[in-house]
């Protein structure tokens, strides 16, 4: 009879455990596309980058069970609110009209958004230098927003795509006469092959309203306790060298910013 209850209390331990590990899981969403030097698939079809790193060193920090979990883009926002994925890391910036249905950590990253183009037109990164352009922005992003809200006056058209290769394409081919995204994943591209053609041409004036804070974890309203430990294990990475280290490999400066 002994024997049989220490068998019942060791199942019984053990299916607590194995609960226990369960709830700590979370799905971490990004969009299922390449997006370097941040996320993208490598020759085997695992996902890698800087953002890959960030996400594996603050689950290791928090210690919480991490599961990748692509989703697309535009979608991206209901996945979280409707409890498909737990976490987006996936460099969503902060925005006041986001903050209206999603929660975020504090930011782990911030660059500038620039507009880039061919090399042999001379134009700059405001209404007047984009006047009668046909402008690429990838949908549902603050790019999108901000170039409908300053250039959607003077430019031609403010094109939309899926996926920022494919605004970035259709540069290439000349489909378009500049495209607006972050300044990071565009000079991926620029040292790219097809990237030869084009160029910075500035970077937009700030609007902290669309352009938002900076990139944060977005969470679940009301999720305090993930919320939390998330903030912990970016404070700590940051502190500890972590983030600096994986950084390097993908940056000659500080992509935290300011």
């Amino acid at each position: 009879m002994k024997k049989s209850l220490s068998i019942l209390a060791a199942a019984l331990a053990f299916g607590l455990a194995a609960g226990a590990a369960q709830a700590d899981q979370v799905k971490v969403g990004f969009a299922a596309e390449p997006y370097p030097p941040f996320t993208s698939p490598d020759a085997n079809g695992n996902w890698v980058g800087w953002e890959v790193d960030f996400q594996k060193a603050i689950c290791a920090e928090a210690k919480l069970d991490c599961v990748i979990t692509p989703v697309a883009w535009d979608g991206i926002i209901p996945a979280l609110t409707s409890k498909k994925i737990d976490l987006i890391i996936g460099s969503m910036s902060i925005t006041e009209e986001r903050l209206k249905t999603i929660d975020f950590s504090d930011k782990y990253y911030n660059t500038p958004t620039v507009v880039i183009g061919p090399k042999d037109q001379k134009f700059d990164a405001t209404p007047e230098g984009l006047k009668g352009k046909i402008i690429g922005v990838q949908v549902s992003t603050i790019h999108q927003a901000y170039a409908q809200a300053h250039f959607g006056a003077t430019a031609a058209e403010i094109k939309e795509y899926q996926t920022q290769d494919e605004a970035d394409q259709d540069l290439a081919a000349g489909r378009v006469d500049a495209v607006q995204a972050d300044s990071i994943a565009l000079d991926a591209f620029l040292k790219s092959e097809a990237g030869a053609c084009c160029e910075v041409k500035g970077v937009v004036a700030d609007d902290p309203a669309i352009l938002g804070l900076g990139v944060g974890v977005g969470l679940r309203k009301g999720e305090t306790e993930l919320k939390d430990k998330i903030n912990a294990a970016i404070k700590a990475i940051r502190a500890n060298g972590t983030y600096d280290s994986f950084s390097k490999k993908y940056f000659d400066f500080d992509i935290y910013g300011k």
